[in-house]
């Protein structure tokens, strides 16, 4: 055999042989086919996360701050107490608020026994009356017949108008009576709604958390007299997380026609989903954007208020090529797939690769064509590769001995 013909006979053999090498000795790949698929495309804008619920407590009573309980970057659980106000005020304001209670009740107490008194008097008065009247009336008829005199008369009628005066006396005294108790219900009332304000104003003496969370800026001090209306604590949630950005005039009809969304965070490829899109109904009338609120779906790790972040914003949806992210090869400055041929002989080809989506697959934009096979473990591919490299020189020299 020429020594030109040699070296292509033992390029045909190897190729030959390498099919059965691979399904012998090396395991399969595990390979995908490339396709096409719908893809969302998002329009990135620069965000901020911020939290849902952020305000400052205030007292709601005046005094000296004679407690505090939190300070700046401390997380409170809600209604844990976080200060206290002197309250020495408050608890004489409420010990008269309970005498003036008690007061109203024996006024009730004594309106009440006036009322029994005059109903009694009333009654008695009533009785007397009717027993005057009667008598009146039989010494009326026995004077129209001349068997008593006018003295009689006269005697009868002045009782009669006697027991009247006294019955008209009597009621008088019981309408007042019950007036007296009405006055007392009523002072009753405005006790007790002095002493339900004089509780609530101790209870405004402890400042509690209104929801969990960290204190971010303390306003007193130790000491200090604060004021009805005076800073206390300010303090956020993390619970409730959003982002905000600002949308420009030419993107907001797209936005709004998807109102979907996705936060992107360094090194987060996937995004985080987003519950709501809030979208303000002006524009600013200085840069012409549109304010928006994308509130997430939970508490992402590594996202605070005041992070910058990525928001992606779905304008559109196209088909492109994907792989999986996980079948992508880091060598170097290059990065490539591991294209199988019909032969199970996986090669390194560069790609250029777009944005990865939410499901853990990337675009590739040049670099591949769709029913392509590439190996999805770029490891076992690299290994795979090397043993046929390895079995074809064994065998090159194996053949070139023979001859």
């Amino acid at each position: 055999m020429s020594h030109l013909l040699k070296p292509l006979y033992l390029i045909s053999l190897v190729v030959a042989t390498l099919p059965l090498l691979v399904n012998a000795d090396i395991s399969p790949l595990e390979t995908s086919k490339v396709i096409k698929e719908e893809v969302v495309n998002y329009q990135m804008l620069d965000g901020e996360i911020e939290a849902v619920n952020k305000s400052t407590v205030s007292a709601q009573t005046g005094g000296i701050i004679s407690k505090i309980t939190s300070d700046v970057g401390d997380y409170v659980k809600k209604g844990s107490l976080i200060a206290r106000i002197s309250s020495e005020n408050q608890k004489s304001g409420l010990q008269q608020a309970k005498a003036a209670v008690g007061e109203s009740k024996a006024a009730i107490s004594r309106a009440s026994a006036a009322v029994v008194q005059a109903e009694a008097a009333t009654k008695e008065a009533m009785a007397n009356y009717t027993v005057a009247r009667s008598e009146f009336n039989r010494v009326k008829g026995l004077y129209s017949k001349r068997i008593l005199t006018r003295s009689q008369y006269d005697q009868a009628e002045a009782k009669m108008r006697s027991s009247l005066a006294r019955l008209e006396s009597a009621k008088a005294s019981l309408k007042a009576s019950k007036a007296g108790l009405v006055a007392a219900k009523s002072g009753f009332s405005s006790a007790k709604a002095g002493l339900s304000k004089a509780g609530q104003q101790l209870g405004y003496t402890e400042v509690f958390a209104p929801y969990s969370g960290i204190v971010v800026e303390r306003h007193v001090e130790l000491g200090e007299v604060v004021a009805l209306g005076s800073a206390i604590m300010t303090g956020i949630s993390l619970s409730e997380l959003r982002a905000v950005t600002d949308i420009p005039q030419r993107l907001i009809l797209k936005i709004r026609k998807y109102k979907s969304a996705r936060i992107f965070v360094d090194g987060d490829k996937a995004g985080i989903s987003v519950k709501k899109l809030t979208f303000f109904p002006y524009a600013d009338p200085k840069t012409n954007a549109f304010k928006v609120r994308a509130l997430l779906s939970s508490a992402a790790k590594g996202l605070f208020p005041g992070v910058f972040v990525k928001m992606g914003f779905v304008i559109g949806k196209e088909k492109h090529l994907l792989i999986p992210a996980s079948a992508v090869a880091y060598r170097s400055e290059v990065t490539g797939v591991y294209v199988v041929d019909k032969n199970k002989i996986p090669t390194l080809r560069q790609v250029r690769l777009g944005h990865p989506t939410s499901d853990g697959k990337i675009r590739v934009l040049a670099g591949l064509d769709e029913g392509e096979l590439i190996a999805l473990d770029p490891v076992h591919a690299a290994i795979t590769l090397k043993q046929l490299r390895e079995e074809k020189f064994k065998n090159s020299k194996e053949t070139a001995t023979h001859e």
